[in-house]
């Protein structure tokens, strides 16, 4: 079928078969990206200008946009949240992972094991996680403040005291370091021994091998993650709609982050024409934090072959 087609459009040579196969098992993901990404998101911006719910479509020019920095002080609490959420996640989960990964790349007994109890928290994703952190946080007889009990710490009320909220969900967050764990060790695995025994002769320290070799060669792979880190965390929205029972952003709207907030705009509200022109603000900040670490890996990733202008 293919063939004749091809064939009917005029395609002769070997190359010009080769391209127009090509084509058509792209297509159907052309078609997808077309109309699943590329649209909505043409639609999305153009409604950003609009007082648009889900029925009518009334343009407003910039007056969501107005209406986000000058009269919602929601907008500005919940992008707040979202701000310090990912200041305290993103560097503990990417230092914690470097950390694990480093550690399980020792010769130990038992270390295929160890890597499996690592890696498994972070293939169970869910709801289901949330439901069981809820109950491990429970300040009165919950697993993390059982233990802190044990060893003479009082434990916080993890997701009742306004002050507590965040930290519980990062430390949610540092038990399912298993995926930039496994990353970060296969790139240690990687490194050669000739490394760390030169540098043994010449009297470095475990610290400064640690600084001068490993983390230089796993920069890469820390760039990586910081990226996909701060992606993620400014997405954060399921943790802040379950702890809080009902997507409120209680307690004290600690909890209320910003993508938490563009839902309930979207789909309590029905004002979607805002809900869209707060996610172009989201896609905005993101892209330039992004472009921000892009540009600053010329300074502190390096690359073997010694390309560091990518």
């Amino acid at each position: 079928m293919f063939s004749k087609l091809i064939t009917a459009l005029g395609v002769k040579t070997n190359r010009g078969r080769e391209t127009a196969y090509g084509y058509v098992f792209v297509l159907p993901w052309l078609v997808g990206l077309l109309c699943f990404t590329i649209g909505p998101m043409i639609f999305s911006f153009i409604t950003s200008f609009a007082d648009y719910n889900m029925r009518s479509v009334e343009f407003t020019g910039l007056n969501n946009y107005i209406k986000m920095f000058t009269r919602d002080q929601l907008f500005w609490k919940s992008f707040y949240n979202t701000v310090i959420y990912s200041v305290m996640n993103i560097p503990l989960v990417t230092i914690g992972g470097v950390i694990v990964a480093v550690l399980l790349n020792k010769t130990i007994f038992g270390l295929r094991t160890f890597r499996t109890i690592y890696y498994l928290p972070s293939i169970m994703v869910g709801v289901g996680t949330y439901f069981l952190w809820m109950l491990m946080l429970d300040p009165s007889n919950g697993l993390v403040n059982v233990i802190l009990k044990a060893i003479g710490i009082q434990g916080p009320a993890w997701l009742t005291d306004p002050a507590w909220t965040k930290p519980a969900i990062v430390v949610m967050h540092l038990w399912g370091l298993g995926g930039q764990m496994l990353l970060y060790l296969a790139r240690l695995q990687s490194i050669p021994s000739d490394y760390y025994e030169a540098a043994s002769l010449d009297g470095a320290s475990a610290f400064q091998k640690f600084y001068k070799i490993t983390v230089p060669l796993i920069s890469p792979i820390i760039f990586y993650n910081l990226v996909i880190g701060i992606i993620g965390s400014f997405q954060v929205f399921q943790e802040g709609y379950i702890f809080s029972g009902n997507g409120s952003g209680s307690p004290a709207g600690s909890l209320l982050f910003y993508n938490l907030l563009v839902w309930n705009n979207a789909f309590k509200n029905f004002d979607t024409g805002y809900a869209n022109a707060m996610c172009w603000f989201l896609f905005a900040v993101v892209m330039i934090l992004t472009v921000i670490v892009q540009k600053s890996q010329k300074k502190w990733v390096y690359y073997e072959e010694g390309d560091n202008d990518d």
